[in-house]
C-alpha cells in the first residue's frame, strides 16, 4: 500500500494534467477516487485549494454523482436493486436481511472493511428480479432465506 505522500503525489500529477482544462474538477475527482478509493473531506479540501475553487463546489460534485464515494468501500460491494421490478418482487426484504446479517445500515461499510451495503435504482437485470450484485457477481431471483448462504461464501474468504 502506498504511503500518504505517494498518494498525494499521484493526485498532484492528475491535477497538473487537468488544471488548465475547463471542467477540470470532474477528471480530478475521478483521479482522486481511483487513487484513494474514495474522496474524503481532506482530499476534497486539497482539490479545492489546488483548483482555486471552493470546498462547497468540490463537495457538491462529489456528492451529486454516484460514482464518487466519500468513505472507503469494503472489499465486497453489495448492491441491491430497488428499481420497480425488483422492489415489487421483494428486494427491500433482501436488503433488510443483508443489513441485519452484516450489522450495518444501508450505505455503510462493516467495521472490518469487508462489506459495503448499498441500494441502487436499477442493475439492468429486471428479468431476474429481485437482483443484487457482490462486486461483479450477479444474484437473481433472490429471497431473504438465500442471503446467509451467499454471505457465507464471501465470509470464508477471510
Amino acid at each position: 500500500m502506498p504511503n500518504t505522500k505517494e498518494l498525494y503525489d499521484a493526485l498532484d500529477r492528475v491535477i497538473e494534467e487537468h488544471i488548465h482544462e475547463p471542467g477540470a474538477l470532474m477528471p480530478v475527482l475521478q483521479g482522486a477516487q481511483e487513487i484513494f478509493g474514495c474522496v474524503p473531506m481532506d482530499v476534497q479540501k486539497y482539490i479545492a485549494n489546488a483548483l482555486h475553487t471552493t470546498l462547497s463546489d468540490v463537495y457538491g460534485v462529489a456528492t451529486f454523482y454516484s460514482q464518487f464515494s466519500l468513505h472507503p468501500k469494503g472489499e465486497y460491494l453489495i448492491s441491491v436493486c430497488l428499481g420497480t421490478a425488483c422492489y415489487v418482487k421483494g428486494s427491500q426484504k433482501v436488503l433488510d436481511k443483508l443489513s441485519e446479517l452484516l450489522g450495518i445500515p444501508v450505505g455503510s461499510t462493516t467495521a472490518d472493511g469487508r462489506f459495503t451495503l448499498q441500494a441502487t435504482r436499477c442493475l439492468g437485470a429486471c428479468g431476474l428480479a429481485p437482483v443484487m450484485t457482490i462486486n461483479e457477481e450477479v444474484y437473481g431471483r433472490l429471497t431473504p432465506e438465500q442471503i446467509p448462504d451467499i454471505l457465507a461464501k464471501y465470509r470464508k474468504d477471510a
